[in-house]
């Protein structure tokens, strides 16, 4: 796979114009949710001037098929194949490099729980730990009802605010497993519309919102 190609910078007097990409990466773990990835790939590519790559996890693959997926995805195999030596490119520094926001959805209860911890044993766990903290980071949890009650999912959400990532809560509904309760993930169009949200406050040209 190619490595990732960082944008020009523009001059500092141009202004803004639709033209310009936005790059949004999207990463999924291994919940149940990633069955969502291709309509929520889907729907974020419907905002014009966006860019969409995406990190997944290997658990992840298991709940959607690749083929559709409309844009570039991304693994722990790239990874190790790009780099050779030296001098080769890491990716998921290219990839905290190339992105202007990151949505990870789903986040399982595993990869939160990294995450929180600073445990980055995977290509999605080492972008996050690489993240620039000046750019955004959205993360959507998705686990068993008895998974989010436990004690500990509170603590290690509170500890990815503390970090400056910002949650879009899971929601109330019939799980896949038969329960019923708090831990689904938000639907698409919650995410897809805080996504437009947060660029919007960073000074996305709103033709591109609108």
């Amino acid at each position: 796979m190619e490595p990732l190609t960082p944008s020009e910078p523009s001059p500092q007097n141009s202004l803004p114009t639709p033209q310009k990409k936005y790059h949004v990466l999207v990463g999924v773990t291994g919940s149940v949710a990633a069955l969502k990835l291709p309509i929520l790939v889907s729907k974020l590519l419907e905002i014009p001037g966006l860019e969409v790559h995406v990190v997944t996890t290997e658990r992840a693959k298991h709940f959607y098929n690749p083929q559709e997926i409309p844009v570039t995805v991304y693994s722990d195999t790239d990874e190790w194949q790009l780099w050779k030596g030296r001098t080769d490119p890491v990716l998921h520094i290219d990839l905290r490099r190339w992105a202007d926001l990151m949505l990870v959805a789903p986040l399982d209860a595993n990869t939160l729980a990294k995450i929180a911890n600073g445990i980055c044993d995977n290509l999605l766990t080492c972008v996050i730990r690489a993240w620039d903290l000046t750019k955004p980071l959205l993360f959507c949890p998705a686990m068993n009802t008895a998974m989010w009650e436990h004690p500990i999912t509170a603590q290690q959400v509170e500890q990815l605010r503390g970090f400056g990532y910002i949650e879009i809560p899971c929601v109330v509904k019939k799980l896949v497993c038969g329960d019923e309760g708090r831990g689904a993930m938000a639907e698409v169009w919650t995410i897809v519309e805080k996504v437009k949200a947060i660029l919007s406050e960073r000074d996305l040209p709103k033709q591109l919102i609108s």
